[in-house]
């Protein structure tokens, strides 16, 4: 077995989302699998570096992964030709300054969303990486959950014909820590930490849109602080400048209307965390993170309004859940496999620092919508301003 060994910088990998998503079942699961296969008689073979600010948790993961390599210097590594990629879940307002550096270095870069603080930042990288001629790639994960290829499949089928409208709904209750401990870090709920459900989700809602849907045209955004005290990690109450909350609606190219509700405090009575409505001319379907649920124009009641009867219509038996087609991995690594090939093999890789710019500039003019309590067209993201 001819093994294509490629080295990678993991930057901030101890916090939640690095240490579950990327790390455990993306990269160590890769390790353990055998490498990325190539063909049959060659795998791509990671090679990592954990870098962070942590000792103890560097040294925890080093216990419980199949990596062996840690360190707290960045620019050691940075310096060495083993590393090919560096990838980045920092918080948001560090990513910047260290994805330059690692440009510097001559890296290839994988980072987490978003990607920057702001779209000018954003778009600087990406003219930063391209300039360099070095290959770039930016986390879109929930395009690779069962779900939402689901739905691919049934657009692929012509299952909805026209679509007409799409309904998101995405939250959980995250415990303020008063009496139950937050699931959530605080940060997430301070504007000068760069927190907000904003700037988290609204750029997940862009690409998911833009590959499945259609391009994000215009935005009307609501956003909410409606908890305005949590308890930190230390146990101290603090102010939450940030919002908690976001109710936004989306032209899409075509006419497709697209309404989003985000949340960090509501209580989940559907599905999943996370569900896609999507209503077409032929018929519906509600995606959740792995299963799907389809309604056609036949099995469609038709429901008559009167409220002074009991309604005769169960209309949770007018769904048939789609079959298990196919096995669907995790979409993180499902991701990181196509990353890993792109820079091996120069396979095509479309989710890139611009893909992950856009991500920022519709969390801007969501932001910016909420402000002017105004609808807020999107232009096209030119690269060279």
């Amino acid at each position: 077995m001819k093994v294509h060994p490629i080295g990678i910088i993991m930057n901030g990998v101890t916090g939640r989302m690095g240490t579950n998503q990327h790390l455990i079942r993306s990269i160590d699961a890769i390790i353990k699998q055998g490498g990325v296969a190539i063909n049959d008689s060659e795998v791509i073979m990671p090679e990592v570096v954990l870098v962070g600010r942590n000792e103890n948790k560097l040294k925890q993961l080093i216990a419980t992964t199949s990596v062996t390599e840690w360190t707290t210097d960045l620019d050691s590594v940075l310096k060495d030709d083993k590393y090919a990629i560096y990838f980045d879940a920092q918080t948001t307002g560090r990513r910047s300054d260290a994805i330059k550096k690692a440009v510097a270095a001559g890296k290839h870069i994988y980072c987490e969303k978003p990607v920057a603080t702001s779209t000018d930042i954003a778009l600087e990288l990406y003219r930063i990486c391209k300039d360099a001629g070095i290959k770039h790639g930016v986390v879109q994960d929930k395009l690779w959950l069962p779900g939402m290829l689901k739905l691919k499949r049934l657009m692929e089928n012509d299952f909805f014909g026209e679509i007409l409208s799409v309904r998101g709904d995405f939250g959980y209750w995250v415990f303020e820590g008063h009496s139950v401990p937050a699931q959530r870090p605080s940060w997430n709920y301070r504007k000068e930490d760069d927190g907000g459900i904003i700037v988290d989700m609204l750029c997940h809602w862009r690409y998911v849109l833009d590959n499945i849907f259609g391009p994000v045209k215009g935005v009307f955004c609501l956003g909410a602080t409606h908890i305005s005290e949590r308890i930190d990690e230390q146990g101290k109450p603090y102010k939450c400048t940030a919002d908690d909350a976001a109710y936004a609606t989306f032209e899409l190219e075509g006419g497709i209307v697209a309404q989003f509700n985000s949340s960090w405090t509501t209580r989940v009575r559907r599905d999943d965390l996370l569900t896609l409505h999507v209503d077409g001319t032929k018929g519906s379907a509600v995606a959740g993170l792995r299963e799907c649920w389809t309604q056609s124009y036949g099995n469609t009641p038709k429901p008559v309004w009167n409220p002074d009867i009991p309604n005769p219509i169960n209309f949770q038996e007018g769904w048939s859940k789609m079959p298990e087609q196919e096995h669907f991995d995790n979409a993180f690594k499902v991701q990181w496999e196509l990353f890993l090939k792109h820079v091996v093999l120069d396979t095509p890789f479309p989710w890139d620092m611009l893909a992950g710019a856009r991500g920022v500039q519709l969390a801007e003019k969501g932001l910016e919508s909420w402000e002017k309590k105004t609808w807020i067209n999107i232009p096209d993201l030119n690269p060279n301003q």
